[in-house]
């Protein structure tokens, strides 16, 4: 019954949790606009999906493509980026397997075959392949070129080609990226002349769709550097906490039914929820995917009963508080002196003192104004704060850190 084995909650990176909870705006983007308007030839922008960590970026776009797989749509494996990787080297290999996948190797056309050789090329050598002056297109011009042989093949086979690019922050060469960024765009917004049933012809976009995710200083090394393109073919969403309605809603299941499981005899039985454990998991994660994986993961763990009670989540956070603090401590760890300060100056405020004077006077500055540019980064850019009268945490996991004993239960 309740054991590790059958432990629906998943409290891990890039995977996707049996018990989902929240982001249905961003699932109902793909579902009911993304896919169908690319699907039907009209042009849609990228999704870039950022967020601090353990907000559920990757596996968020990771249900996606297991909608979109399911759907019979050609999808590139989770396309990570480690620090200091070459992206064309990355994105080329993986757009190779979707070509294959296609039949594009079976193409009797020798541009299939030329573009095919050079995206190997690229495959191997990356990047390097344009400062070495090897005979051919540049890189990125291979690339976009097999993007475009891609997009035609779906089209005939009416599915869509979804590319998922992770950890888009780690890449640190400009050149590299800005090529990267180019391509896809220019993937996006080509257009193809195709023949309309009735005679004619009519141009359409590709059906090609494009995720990036990562950590949010991703926005100011794409959208600074590489100016309005970016912006105008990349459309950015930064994850925040859930609502608590979201959390509660995605264990009713637990609370009214019981959750399936196996017996241990080859049958099935149900696992429920009191409702005070329901709360108790809520508040204890304050709202993180992550953690409230963790909590739901140790108040499984707790007991084998087919009952989860109060005490069970109360046993299995106590064992979890340690990664509780550490989640924290990561987000805070990745801010830059100035902001770090702003964020402690700000938890050590009354929430009713909490406005941009009394933060600056705290942080021992003399004005609002010189504090101004952090404030905006920490709301626009991360969503740790909202900027308002007064200022308030939207990052609820910080907030209890800094202000009360949490994680203790």
């Amino acid at each position: 019954m309740r054991s590790p084995l059958t432990n629906p909650f998943q409290a891990g990176s890039d995977v996707v949790p049996d018990v989902w909870a929240g982001r249905a705006d961003q699932l109902s983007d793909w579902r009911d606009v993304l896919r169908p308007r690319r699907l039907a030839g009209l042009y849609e922008t990228g999704r870039t999906i950022l967020g601090e960590p353990g907000t559920g970026k990757s596996s968020l776009v990771r249900r996606i493509a297991r909608d979109a797989a399911d759907a019979g749509d050609w999808v590139t494996p989770q396309i990570r980026m480690p620090s200091g990787a070459d992206p064309l080297k990355l994105v080329a290999s993986a757009v190779l397997r979707l070509a294959d996948a296609a039949g594009l190797r079976a193409s009797a056309r020798q541009r299939v075959t030329d573009i095919l050789d050079r995206v190997e090329q690229v495959a191997i050598s990356g990047f390097a392949l344009s400062v070495r002056g090897s005979d051919g297109p540049e890189p990125s011009t291979a690339l976009f070129d097999l993007l475009v042989e891609l997009g035609d093949a779906a089209i005939r086979q009416d599915v869509v080609v979804l590319i998922h690019i992770d950890e888009v922050q780690n890449i640190s060469d400009d050149a590299a990226l800005s090529q990267l960024l180019i391509t896809l765009g220019d993937a996006l917004s080509h257009e193809v002349e195709v023949r309309l049933p009735g005679g004619g012809s009519a141009l359409r976009f590709l059906p090609i769709v494009v995720y990036l995710t990562g950590l949010p200083d991703f926005e100011d090394r794409a959208g600074a550097r590489k100016g309005a393109t970016f912006a105008r073919r990349f459309r950015t969403v930064t994850l925040a906490a859930l609502d608590e309605g979201d959390l509660l809603a995605a264990l009713q299941p637990f609370v009214i039914s019981g959750w399936e499981t196996a017996d241990g005899d080859g049958g099935v039985d149900r696992v429920t929820m009191r409702t005070e454990a329901a709360r108790a998991i809520v508040e204890l994660c304050c709202g993180e995917p992550f953690l409230f994986q963790l909590a739901g993961q140790g108040a499984w763990n707790a007991g084998q009963a087919d009952v989860v009670t109060e005490d069970d989540v109360l046993a299995g956070w106590r064992s979890a508080e340690g990664e509780a603090s550490a989640h924290v401590e990561r987000i805070l760890g990745r801010l830059p002196p100035r902001e770090h300060e702003f964020i402690e100056a700000m938890g050590a405020l009354a929430p009713s003192e909490r406005t941009l004077t009394n933060i600056a006077e705290s942080m021992g500055l003399a004005s609002a104004t010189q504090v101004g540019p952090f404030s905006r980064r920490l709301d626009t850019t991360r969503g740790i704060i909202t900027r308002g009268k007064p200022y308030s945490f939207r990052n609820r996991a910080v907030e209890a850190y800094l202000t009360t004993d949490w994680p203790r239960a």
